[in-house]
């Protein structure tokens, strides 16, 4: 008699290669929760502009983000219809939320909150994930790989958490989060075991691809919701209008920046490399950067819109104008993903901003932003000038 098939339950829940991989619905209701973290991440910023509010907004905004990109790839990996997986998001996502709760009070009072709650879900998922796929060898070393290296980082995070204040805990963070970093950048290697294989870090340009464009399209929201509620609060003058008018002109060009032909061939240009797993490399550092441009900017919007006369203070400028100058340094190195060059436009943005910023000292803030707004006008004026009448241009991504 022929041995019959496993029950559903009994298999260990990774992805049938051959099954299609749409985004779920459960991974959209999943994301909801960054739209807060976000929105809070860029209100600490503008709570005290100073160089340590961006590093501290930028520890915590690390952190957020790969609690969403290794979920991201959990997805990616694991079948989100088993039970098992989808209970494993909805823990994920309540940690998110506990995790965006702390975020005012990270660095004083509810450190431990935040920190505590990012190494709880990374650790979790190994303890989670190990059992669940004990009979799927490759998929269980794979998952204590990823364990060891959450669990040495682990010590940094705590350490910090429990025992320092202010620069301390700052610079151990960093520390936990560059150990976090690197390990993925370095497919996890341990003892014994080494890294994970390349043949095991394949990813699915239909599910990868949609998840990080819907991703920034959240960070746009939260550009949206600033500007939206601040205006709320204050739209009794000329200026204030003027300022949400080029705050929205904003954000519509950022949409089309990164839209324009990178964000739209994507999926094809990860289907056509010839390694897709040097997407799973780079992606994650190019979408945050362009993500930590877009919560810059939305703080800018904050800034202009509560003052929009007067001189505007230089740790005003450095927001107002750092957040497009570092979503174009992004989108430059998203475009070399996708097509193996970086236009001019986008290395001519930042310059122009650069240019711009000793004028900008002496204008008032709302000028500032259409300043900048003007730039990334040009950057998508450029863009539609070069596609303009010629075919559409294939995804040529490095080998």
């Amino acid at each position: 008699m022929p041995t019959a098939a496993p029950e559903p339950g009994r298999r260990p829940p990774v992805r049938d290669p051959e099954a299609p991989r749409r985004v779920t619905l459960l991974e959209l209701f999943f994301d909801l929760v960054y739209v807060a973290a976000l929105a809070l991440i860029s209100r600490h910023l503008v709570g005290s502009v100073s160089w340590e509010r961006a590093a501290e907004s930028l520890v915590m905004l690390m952190a957020i983000w790969w609690t969403w990109a290794i979920t991201t790839l959990v997805t990616d990996i694991y079948d989100p219809q088993r039970t098992e997986i989808k209970l494993l998001i909805v823990a994920v996502m309540f940690g998110a939320l506990l995790m965006t709760t702390a975020i005012p009070e990270a660095f004083s009072s509810r450190g431990l909150v935040f920190a505590g709650t990012y190494v709880a879900i990374h650790l979790g998922r190994g303890l989670f994930l190990m059992p669940a796929v004990r009979r799927h060898p490759q998929s269980n070393q794979r998952a204590l790989r990823i364990f060891v290296w959450f669990a040495v980082s682990a010590l940094p995070w705590l350490v910090g958490a429990l025992a320092a204040h202010g620069t301390a805990r700052l610079l151990l963070w960093f520390g936990a989060l560059a150990i976090d970093y690197l390990g993925f950048r370095l497919a996890y290697p341990v003892p014994v075991l080494g890294a994970v294989p390349d043949s095991q870090r394949n990813v699915t340009a239909e599910h990868l691809s949609e998840r990080y464009q819907q991703f920034f399209i959240i960070a746009l929201g939260d550009a949206v919701l600033v500007a939206g509620t601040v205006f709320s609060l204050h739209h009794s003058e000329v200026e204030n209008l003027a300022a949400f008018t080029v705050a929205f002109a904003t954000t519509l060009l950022l949409w089309r920046i990164y839209v324009h032909k990178s964000g739209e061939l994507l999926p094809h240009a990860i289907a056509r490399a010839a390694q897709p797993s040097r997407f799973l490399n780079t992606a994650p550092y190019t979408h945050l950067m362009m993500v930590a441009g877009v919560v810059t900017t939305a703080a800018g919007f904050d800034l202009v819109l509560l003052e929009p006369t007067g001189h505007t203070p230089p740790a005003w400028l450095a927001v107002i104008l750092g957040g497009p100058a570092l979503f174009l340094t992004g989108r430059a190195a998203f475009e070399y993903e996708v097509f193996s060059r970086v236009s001019s436009s986008r290395p001519g943005g930042v310059l122009a901003l650069l240019t711009i910023a000793p004028a900008g000292l002496f204008l008032a803030p709302v000028y500032a932003s259409a300043g900048a707004m003007l730039v990334l006008a040009g950057v998508a004026s450029a863009d539609y000038r070069r596609s303009r009448g010629r075919p559409p241009e294939e995804p040529m991504p490095p080998h």
